[in-house]
């Protein structure tokens, strides 16, 4: 008998080589090549022959565009992650760590859509039908008409799509979908990738909106190749400390709304329930002002957001620590020295520990004069003025660059009753805002001074 075809596919970029390497020759991502046996395929003269036949081409300016139709899910928290609702046709992947909540959410959803008339089915590969229905019954969902399909054969799930027609599936997971053309266990590189595919095209091809759950690895990125990202219309991430009550998700990828936008849920006994003013997670529970605590304004997607910023400077030894959470830790070596050099505060003898509050991550340099405001805080022992804020990328030079959308920002925390701001001079608005006292500056040495006068 001849012996079966392998060949080796790399977990993070879905690329294959015919034997096994230390390092993937795609990605250059190391040990990440897993065995698995090679499929046949169909001649590519046939493959191109049939789509020869059925190709058109149309001219881009005679295409009619056409405002995309959305069904809200019930959740506004969720909504505003995907764009304002679900699409039909549209295909959604959710990531996140166990148990943090990504398939309690789904099932809220689906209850909310099949209560407002919607057909709706929740496959479930990880789970029975019976647990679904405690699940339901911890979640105070009585009598919920949502169908569930405890299957994970591709086949027969794709053939409950076509018969039941709902409006939006839910697979959970991904990883548990196997297919019967290919003889690799459930949850590999192929699997996954195959699986995806199918599902990808009956969705496109019946109307119908599949949310697909995806595990993450211990990295926090989706298992399996980076290719299932790239099938897909919405990339979300579901985040949050499994010791905390609020979760956060975020978009990475929409075809049908605005990326890096996020919706704030608190964990309740009654399952999720979305936050209206997230700014509260993020600030302050001090009664007074201590040192080394700023508040900056973010922005996540179209949300303005109040982040508390804390930082902590103690004595270090001959290699002091610089340790950064939530914000990026080259960062704030490059603000450390840019602080010393421009403002003649030097903390190359001092462990410096930064944090945003709340677990949420600052990825924008608008963060950059919040944190320096709070080191220098921490430093002196002296704490800023109640209801103070800043924002403003600070650059080598030492100045301070504006931060887009100053205006959005300044009127979220005049809304919130915050009445001092240092910010960038070009951020600095026209009119004044009630309530709020701007101190515009242009290099960080003249926000020190605006501190210290305060």
């Amino acid at each position: 008998m001849a012996k079966e075809k392998t060949i080796y596919t790399c977990n993070e970029c879905g690329g294959n080589t015919p034997k096994w390497q230390g390092k993937c020759p795609h990605c250059d991502a190391w040990n990440t090549l897993v065995e698995s046996v090679a499929q046949s395929s169909a001649p590519a003269k046939n493959r191109f022959a049939s789509l020869a036949k059925t190709a058109e081409v149309a001219v881009l300016g005679d295409i009619e565009a056409t405002d995309i139709e959305r069904t809200p899910t019930g959740h506004e928290e969720l909504d505003r992650v995907l764009g304002g609702g679900i699409v039909e046709g549209g295909v959604v992947l959710m990531g996140g760590d166990p148990g943090i909540g990504k398939s309690t959410l789904l099932l809220q959803a689906l209850d909310a859509l099949q209560r407002s008339g919607h057909s709706t089915l929740y496959v479930t590969g990880e789970e029975s039908g019976a647990q679904v229905a405690l699940r339901s019954r911890r979640l105070g969902l009585p009598n919920s008409q949502v169908k569930v399909l405890a299957e994970i054969q591709l086949d027969k799930i794709l053939n409950t799509l076509e018969t039941i027609q709902p409006m939006v599936a839910v697979i959970d997971s991904i990883q548990t979908v196997y297919s019967d053309q290919l003889t690799s266990a459930p949850g590999s590189v192929a699997q996954v990738r195959e699986c995806a595919a199918h599902l990808t095209r009956a969705a496109k091809a019946s109307g119908v909106c599949i949310v697909l759950v995806g595990h993450v690895t211990k990295e926090g990125t989706l298992a399996g190749p980076r290719v299932l990202e790239h099938m897909v219309d919405t990339v979300l991430y579901f985040e949050g400390d499994t010791h905390s009550s609020f979760r956060l998700v975020r978009a990475i990828k929409n075809r049908f709304g605005a990326v890096n936008e996020i919706g704030v849920f608190a964990m309740t006994e009654r399952g999720l329930k979305g936050v209206s003013n997230p700014s509260a997670i993020f600030l302050s529970q001090h009664a007074e002002p201590v040192p080394g605590s700023c508040v900056m304004v973010t922005l996540e997607g179209t949300r303005p957001l109040l982040v508390e910023i804390q930082a902590l400077v103690d004595s270090g030894g001959p290699s002091p620590r610089r340790l950064s959470v939530g914000l990026d830790r080259d960062r704030l070596a490059m603000l450390l020295a840019v602080l010393h050099r421009h403002a003649g505060v030097a903390c190359m003898d001092q462990d410096v520990f930064v944090n945003a509050v709340g677990g949420v991550r600052i990825s924008e340099p608008a963060a950059d004069l919040a944190v320096l405001l709070a080191i220098t805080s921490s430093l002196r022992g002296k704490p800023l003025p109640k209801g103070f804020i800043a924002f403003g990328e600070v650059g080598l030079a030492g100045e301070v660059r504006p931060a887009p959308r100053g205006q959005e920002r300044l009127k979220e925390a005049a809304k919130l009753g915050f009445s001092v701001a240092v910010v960038p001079k070009a951020n600095a608005p026209k009119k004044a805002i009630a309530g709020l006292t701007i101190h515009a500056v242009e290099r960080v040495e003249q926000a020190m001074e605006v501190v210290r006068a305060l």
